[in-house]
C-alpha cells in the first residue's frame, strides 16, 4: 500500500527515528516515502556511513515494483542521518526507537529522550516483546510513551501494532494512530499489554509446534516450511485464522468448532496446554464473525476467497516461468 501523497500546503514536523538498524532504515523509508522530513540518528559510526547506500537499494527496488510514486532521490533527499540523538529528535513531533531488545538500555534510552525530545512529541518504540510499563513506568512525561511494533520490513509489511501503557495518554494514541496511517501503515491497537503483544504471539504459537514437530521426527524443516508457504501462508496472505476456519466449515464458525474443537484440545494437551474454546468463548468469536459476515453472505465470500487465491496462484506461476 502507497501512503497518500503529501499536501504541501500542510506544515510537518519532523520524525526523529534512534537507530539505523534494519528496522530503523526501514521505518526511515516509510516516513520519508510518505512525506516526512526524517532524522536518523544511528551511533555506529560504520554503520551509518553504510546507511545511505542501504536507503538506495531499498527505494531502488521499491521502485522498480512501482512502490515509490516520485523520483527516489527525493524521497531520500528527506532524510537527514543526525550525529546525534539531540539533533534528530530536536523540534520532533514523533520519535521512533528502533535499539536493540534489551530492557537496561531501552529504559536509559527513554531516559534520554525524555531530556531532549519537545515535551509534546510522541515516544514510541519498536520493541518486538518488551512492554512500555516495563522501561517507562518511572520516567516522567510517560504518558506521551508507548510501543509501536512493525511488521518486518514495515515498507512491504503495513500492519503495525500500537501498543499503548495503562498510563499511555489516549491524546497520544491517537496522535500515533494518525500519523502511522497517513504514512501507509496499518494501526492496530493492542488492548492490554502482555510480552510479546500479538504478532509474535501468534508468530511464536506456529514456531512452538514447529520445532516440535521436527523434535519428534514427525516431519522436516524444509517440508514445515512448504506446508506454510503453499498452504497455510497461502491462505492467510488473503484472509486470517478465524475467517479461515469460517469460510472453511458449512454454517461458519460455530460449526467448526463443534466439529474440530474436540481434535485441537486434545493436540493443545500433547503439549500440556489447557485452553479449552468453552461455549461462552466460541459465541463471542462467532458473533463478531456473523457482525463482519452474515452466514446468508457467506457462500459469496468463499467464491471471493478461491478468485483471490486464483489470482495468487497465477502470481506464483507468471514469477515462476519468469
Amino acid at each position: 500500500m502507497n501512503p497518500a501523497p503529501p499536501d504541501p500546503a500542510r506544515p510537518r514536523r519532523a520524525i526523529a527515528i534512534i537507530g539505523g538498524g534494519s528496522i530503523g532504515v526501514a521505518f526511515a523509508i516509510v516516513f520519508a516515502r510518505a512525506g516526512h522530513e526524517v532524522r536518523l540518528s544511528e551511533p555506529d559510526a560504520g554503520r551509518r556511513a553504510a546507511i545511505g547506500g542501504i536507503l538506495a537499494a531499498r527505494l531502488g527496488d521499491l521502485d522498480r515494483y512501482g512502490l515509490v510514486d516520485e523520483p527516489i532521490e527525493a524521497v531520500i533527499g528527506r532524510v537527514e542521518l543526525a550525529d546525534s540523538h539531540a539533533r534528530a529528535v530536536a523540534g520532533a513531533a514523533y520519535v521512533q526507537e528502533c535499539a536493540p531488545e534489551r530492557l537496561d538500555l531501552k529504559t536509559a534510552l527513554f531516559a534520554e529522550l525524555v531530556r531532549l525530545a519537545p515535551e509534546d512529541a510522541v515516544l514510541a518504540s519498536a520493541s518486538s516483546a518488551i512492554t512500555a510499563s516495563a522501561f517507562a513506568a518511572g520516567l516522567p512525561g510517560r504518558e506521551r510513551m508507548l510501543v509501536v511494533h512493525p511488521g518486518n520490513p514495515p515498507f512491504l509489511i503495513p500492519v503495525a501494532e500500537v501498543v499503548p501503557a495503562p498510563f499511555t495518554a489516549e491524546a497520544s494514541i491517537a496522535f500515533t494512530q494518525e500519523l502511522l496511517a497517513g504514512a501507509g501503515l496499518t494501526p492496530v491497537l493492542i488492548r492490554k499489554e502482555v510480552e510479546g503483544f500479538v504478532f509474535n504471539r501468534l508468530q511464536g504459537a506456529l514456531l512452538r509446534e514447529a520445532y516440535c514437530l521436527v523434535r519428534d521426527g514427525v516431519v522436516s524443516v524444509e517440508d514445515v516450511d512448504r506446508i506454510v508457504r503453499d498452504g497455510l501462508g497461502l491462505r492467510w496472505s488473503v484472509i486470517g485464522p478465524f475467517e479461515t476456519v469460517d469460510l472453511n466449515t458449512s454454517g461458519g464458525i460455530a460449526s467448526h468448532a463443534v466439529k474440530m474443537g474436540p481434535a485441537y484440545a486434545r493436540m493443545g494437551a500433547e503439549r500440556g496446554q489447557h485452553d479449552p474454546w468453552t461455549p461462552d468463548l466460541v459465541e463471542k468469536v462467532a458473533g463478531e464473525r456473523r457482525a463482519v459476515l452474515p452466514l446468508e453472505q457467506w457462500a459469496e465470500r468463499v467464491a471471493w476467497r478461491d478468485r483471490r487465491l486464483m489470482s495468487l496462484v497465477r502470481h506464483r506461476k507468471t514469477e515462476a516461468d519468469a
